[in-house]
């Protein structure tokens, strides 16, 4: 089957074994194209005595890898960082940045349906004030914007919310479906303290949230995921609200959270989970590292990355929701992860 037969299909309509036998050819013709045109990449493989290694994501914080001519790698992007940490730098040309949005458009699309919908912006539009340079805020909404019929932000340059437009996008709405997108802890450190301090009972029952990113912060803060979905729902009346998880490594491939709360991998990227002391893949519902592999990255060899979080494989093929592949739950941050 080739790549373009493979992704014309549903994004969660593949079995697990279909996908391995096309992802084991893929990755493989992948990691040999990255160890010609990378050479730092290779020298790692070499090193490591690995045919196709994990890479850290740390490791894109010190090290430019970069497997395409400089002069056509014409978007530049960056992870968000946190605590004064150095941030990831991810080299894309047109051909993995289009790839990236196709995916999004349809791993999200599986989510919110077919039709084009009005788009709450939770952010502010000085996150796409560079167009060659994103961060990954910037990189979800230029993803998500490419589902929308037309686009509302709600915060201004100071991250501020601008009630006027909140209530311009109510108005126009009129009830009718829409979706909102935004960073967890941008949504839960500005809008919901000002909609609170407002003291105005704002009706967005019409909303479906996409929200990620930042769940570090929100659990430095002992707020859970309960307590997030309960805020919304107290303070505007949003009651359908979908996690993701993803980074900007391998943009585009992002893990949606299904109605059965469960992390789904799609067509285009998959998980594992391994043990720390070995390596070795974890058993169904055992902690380890969560390791992520995507056949996207083309101008850079993020085809196969160590995360730096914790996590359990939940199952395969048998959600109840009834998307198919493995699906899985994040627990956390490894405490003061470095490469090793």
């Amino acid at each position: 089957m080739t790549r373009d037969e493979f992704c014309s299909q549903k994004p969660f309509s593949v079995p697990q074994d279909e996908k391995e036998a096309f992802f084991a050819k893929t990755i493989q013709e992948l990691t040999a194209y990255h160890r010609t045109h990378c050479k730092p990449y290779d020298r790692i493989c070499r090193n490591l005595s690995q045919e196709a290694p994990y890479l850290p994501v740390s490791l894109f914080k010190t090290v430019d890898l970069i497997s395409v001519p400089a002069e056509t790698a014409s978007l530049q992007m960056t992870s968000s960082g946190t605590s004064g940490q150095s941030v990831s730098r991810i080299f894309l040309d047109g051909e993995t940045a289009a790839g990236q949005r196709k995916a999004l458009c349809s791993i999200a699309g599986d989510f919110l349906g077919p039709r084009r919908l009005p788009m709450l912006i939770l952010d502010s539009p000085s996150a796409l004030s560079d167009p060659s340079s994103f961060s990954a805020r910037g990189a979800g909404i230029l993803g998500f914007s490419a589902l929308s019929s037309r686009r509302y932000y709600l915060l201004d340059e100071h991250m501020n919310v601008r009630f006027s437009e909140l209530e311009r996008f109510i108005e126009e709405t009129a009830g009718a479906p829409a979706f909102a997108f935004g960073f967890t802890s941008i949504i839960w450190s500005r809008f919901c303290p000002a909609l609170s301090h407002f003291g105005k009972a704002w009706d967005l029952s019409n909303v479906h949230l996409i929200h990620g990113g930042g769940w570090k912060k929100m659990k430095d803060q002992a707020v859970s995921s309960d307590t997030f979905k309960d805020a919304l729902r107290s303070l505007c009346g949003i009651t359908k609200v979908t996690n993701y998880y993803g980074m900007v490594e391998q943009t585009g491939s992002i893990f949606m959270e299904c109605e059965c709360g469960h992390l789904h991998a799609s067509l285009y990227s998959d998980v594992e989970i391994l043990r720390p002391s070995d390596f070795t893949p974890c058993g169904i519902r055992e902690q380890g590292l969560i390791a992520l592999r995507s056949f996207l990255p083309h101008s850079y060899p993020g085809h196969c990355i160590l995360t730096e979080d914790l996590g359990r494989l939940l199952g395969t093929d048998d959600c109840p929701c009834g998307r198919k592949g493995r699906y899985f739950t994040v627990d956390g941050r490894i405490p003061q992860a470095v490469i090793r």
